[in-house]
């Protein structure tokens, strides 16, 4: 064991999910031992203690597996349990973490954001319930990045991460699972696999682009070996350092040729996407795309389809951007509903809890209390399930949906690669006027109220703050605005547009017609044009 004499790096702050910059950055001298030092000391030490590893085998994931199970090491950790090829989805590392009774897990990984040696990578620290960890161990992390003066790290050869098996680094166990076979085992608890591969035997076709990221071998397992997919179905399903140059965010505008195999004559039944970790998803039918939020609140009232869910939910959750949905279901289930910040963390208190079962945020995320992490391919395999259970179509259980509980409208647009500072001033300008708008007129409707969302666990109390800018109209339709804290360079606005239509109402409109009004009125109040130079999105999901 080696100490390492350094100094501190600036902007080692996590944020939403973990540390995210530029790979050139974490190749860069003494910045990934750093941070991993600090989470280490931020976590109170490693010594004799249990963590998984493994990423999304972007670039440099391999590289910075082995830089972790020799900083483990030295810093006297017991176990290091990790997939083999340091391999990982973000959902499968949160399974590992709380079948295995692991003190933690660092997860290797940018998520959405496109991968390669000029573009992305993260680390990010899961606490013992399998979930991101909570804002108060992130400030300590953070803490000690700032006063950082040396790490430890072993002198020793790489490990051997091709097979599974046990070796030895000094005294600390490194154990080399399967990446895919617990998960996939878990997924056969939940959800009634001989339904599912009833209607495949039947002839329901599927198509699952894994967009060259983690999910191709988990989807190509489930789906097509334990499920009878049809060989093929699962496409882009080889993990590559630079997901063959896609952008792995499972969206309308990035998983384009999806959208139109499902758009196109002789397409599939059904189509679905994740992202680069394995915690997002898009799903799809034929001319049918399914908002996150739709998605979130048709999962909820089918739940009890699903074997898992049988007994009922014990409640819901959703981001505050996401929209109210789901809101309806909780109600007419007469179950609570939360609304919390965006960020899985937050979700994680009301599962530990037994608050919630469903959690959904607007990012294309859902989950469960399987695990503490959103997951792309339980959310794919929850949407099967009820489709072999009511025998329907993605378009007809949406329209039975909507017919029932009605439509609320909503849509995304992310303005991408800003000016910070032009960004931060446009929302500035904005909050000093929010305690005026209450009354006022934009886009034709009525402002009830305008404010900064802030959120107070019902757990443990804890508040947080700032959590996006909210206008809200009398009749139900809002606007929010926030800056994302996912990207490496710039600054992303988030601007998200809601509205509703109550069942009997014209419930078949393009998303983008139907909140015309609210996108002017959001152009109006924010001043986004004259802020920021540019009036259209980069991305419309």
């Amino acid at each position: 064991m080696t100490i390492i004499t350094t100094a501190p790096i600036d902007g080692q702050k996590p944020g939403t999910s973990g540390l995210r910059k530029k790979t050139r950055v974490f190749m860069g001298p003494h910045y990934l031992e750093n941070f991993v030092q600090a989470i280490f000391n931020g976590i109170g030490g490693a010594e004799g203690k249990t963590f998984v590893l493994g990423g999304d085998g972007r670039y440099f994931n391999d590289r910075a597996a082995q830089v972790i199970l020799r900083m483990a090491a030295a810093n006297g950790a017991a176990r290091v349990i990790v997939g083999a090829g340091a391999i990982l989805s973000t959902p499968a590392a949160s399974h590992l973490i709380r079948a295995r009774g692991a003190d933690g897990g660092l997860i290797l990984s940018a998520s959405h954001n496109p991968g390669g040696e000029d573009e992305d990578f993260g680390v990010k620290f899961n606490s013992a319930n399998g979930g991101p960890a909570s804002e108060a161990v992130t400030e300590a992390i953070y803490a000690q990045t700032r006063g950082l003066r040396t790490y430890r790290i072993s002198e020793a050869q790489d490990v051997d991460l091709t097979g599974a098996g046990e070796r030895r680094l000094g005294a600390t166990v490194v154990e080399v699972v399967d990446p895919v076979a617990a998960y996939a085992d878990l997924m056969e608890t939940i959800f009634d696999f001989a339904a599912i591969r009833a209607m495949f035997d039947a002839g329901f076709a599927l198509r699952f682009d894994a967009m060259n990221a983690v999910t191709g071998p988990y989807a190509r397992e489930i789906l097509e070996h334990r499920l009878g997919a049809a060989r093929g179905s699962v496409v882009n399903a080889v993990p590559l350092p630079d997901f063959g140059g896609m952008h792995p965010d499972p969206n309308p505008t990035w998983a384009r040729d999806l959208v139109a195999v499902l758009n196109g004559a002789g397409g599939p039944d059904f189509g679905a996407a994740s992202d680069g970790d394995g915690d997002r998803n898009m799903i799809l039918g034929p001319g049918v795309y399914v908002s996150p939020s739709d998605s979130l609140a048709v999962l909820a009232a089918n739940a009890h389809l699903v074997p898992a869910y049988a007994g009922g939910l014990k409640g819901v959750a959703r981001s505050m951007p996401t929209s109210a949905a789901v809101d309806r279901v909780a109600a007419a289930l007469g179950i609570e509903c939360f609304e919390t910040p965006t960020g899985w963390k937050f979700f994680g208190n009301l599962l530990d809890a037994g608050r919630v079962t469903l959690c959904g945020e607007e990012s294309f995320g859902t989950g469960s209390d399987h695990v503490r992490e959103k997951d792309g391919i339980w959310a794919v395999l929850m949407w099967l399930n009820i489709l072999a259970a009511r025998g329907e179509g993605v378009g007809a259980v949406l329209a039975a949906h909507w017919a029932r509980f009605g439509r609320n409208y909503y849509s995304r647009h992310d303005f991408e690669g800003l000016d910070t500072g032009a960004a931060e001033a446009m929302l500035a300008a904005l909050r000093a006027r929010l305690p005026d708008l209450a009354g006022a007129e934009a886009g034709g409707r009525r402002i009830r109220a305008a404010d900064e969302f802030s959120y107070a666990d019902p757990v443990d109390g804890s508040i947080a703050s700032g959590q996006g800018l909210r206008i809200l109209f009398e009749d139900g339709a809002r606007i929010v605005l926030r800056l994302s804290g996912t990207g490496t360079a710039g600054a992303t606005l988030r601007l998200y547009l809601e509205r509703y239509e109550g069942p009997g109402g014209d419930l078949g409109l393009d998303p983008q017609v139907a909140l015309a009004p609210i996108i002017r009125a959001a152009h109006e109040l924010a001043g986004i044009g004259a802020h920021l130079g540019r009036s259209t999105p980069d991305v419309i999901s």
